[in-house]
């Protein structure tokens, strides 16, 4: 049986996901998380064999959580599940010690078929996602000016590209707007842009996010 801890912090997506693996014979969710700090702590209470985890989470978000889950749990593996798969987030996802990345449209027979591989030992990524990340890697992509930005500054230039409000982002993260703002201007003094429009222009030449149109 594979024991399964699933963390998000949207209920419906949650509840979804575990009534998916419910219904799967070899599986066991033995324990639901909203927030970075108790999936570290359910790891602890419940050594699930697999961690799904949301990146964009209130708290320590889900990039420090799977570091602080890798380190605790040695026996965990975690499989970040995100609706962000433009780069550097999948290859800093997988730095930080994930076992896979699947993205948040994955069909329901990936999810399970990435659940599987990994327990197994295997490391899997959505394929859309690996190619991403390989085309980095060949780039090396030392041109990117995303690179220099902290996890929690990535985090939430992703949530400003798609037009989140601070107020919102904030709410989202459980800190202040404040804090968020404060991100926001270091973000803007690294990548030396002067609004969130030049952001998401900026954002979107180096396919950190996609166009809509």
């Amino acid at each position: 049986m594979i024991k399964i801890l699933v963390v998000d912090d949207h209920d419906l997506v949650r509840t979804g996901i575990v009534r998916i693996l419910n219904d799967v014979k070899d599986f066991k969710v033995v324990a639901e998380a909203e927030s970075g700090e108790k999936a570290v702590d359910y790891c602890r209470k419940h050594t699930p064999d697999i961690v799904l985890m949301d990146i964009s989470m209130p708290g320590i978000g889900g990039l420090e959580a799977t570091r602080k889950v890798t380190r605790i749990c040695d026996s965990s593996r975690v499989i970040c599940v995100s609706m962000h798969k433009e780069n550097p987030l999948p290859t800093k996802i997988m730095q930080a010690g994930a076992y896979g990345f699947i993205t948040k449209d994955a069909g329901t027979s990936e999810m399970i078929n990435a659940i599987y591989k990994v327990h197994s030992g295997q490391k899997y990524v959505s394929p859309d996602v690996a190619q991403v990340i390989a085309l980095g890697q060949l780039t090396g992509d030392t041109d990117n000016p995303f690179n220099q930005l902290s996890d929690r500054e990535l985090e939430i230039t992703m949530m400003l590209t798609k037009g989140v409000r601070v107020t919102e982002i904030a709410n989202r993260l459980s800190i202040s707007a404040k804090t968020v703002n404060t991100h926001r201007y270091r973000t803007f003094e690294k990548l030396d842009v002067q609004s969130d429009v030049d952001l998401t222009h900026l954002a979107l030449r180096h396919n950190i996010i996609q166009s809509s149109a």
